[in-house]
């Protein structure tokens, strides 16, 4: 998502679209994943269904590849993270990485997702 403004800590990116404050760019990126458990891939992590996720079937790290054709600037990055319903599954850490190809990616931002029900907001990084 870009936005001209910080997005408020554990705002609705849906909502947030619909007045404007923010535009939804995942669909100009290709997605890709390290591992996933038939029927839990990219459609279910991209759809604004909240009862359905990505499961990595593989060892870690679970990634998620978000690949753009050209430099794009990303000011906020929406997860929504749901540690009550499964915390054996969802992530205690989140690292953002950049670059010109999967070989030169440079962390940029490391969160830790929080304890319960919110979408995570990671702010300020250029993709």
């Amino acid at each position: 998502m870009t936005t001209p403004n910080k997005t408020p800590p554990g705002a609705d990116p849906k909502q947030l679209e619909r007045t404007g404050t923010v535009r939804e760019i995942g669909s100009q990126a290709v997605w890709s994943l390290s591992s996933c458990k038939p029927g839990f891939g990219v459609d279910q992590l991209r759809d604004d269904n909240l009862e359905t996720y990505w499961q990595s079937d593989g060892s870690q790290p679970h990634l998620v590849n978000i690949q753009f054709r050209r430099k794009t600037t990303v000011k906020t990055l929406c997860i929504y993270a749901d540690y009550k319903s499964d915390e054996s599954y969802t992530p205690s850490k989140i690292s953002v990485r950049v670059g010109n190809n999967f070989h030169n990616l440079q962390e940029i931002r490391i969160s830790f997702a929080c304890s319960s029900m919110s979408y995570k907001g990671i702010t300020d990084g250029v993709i």
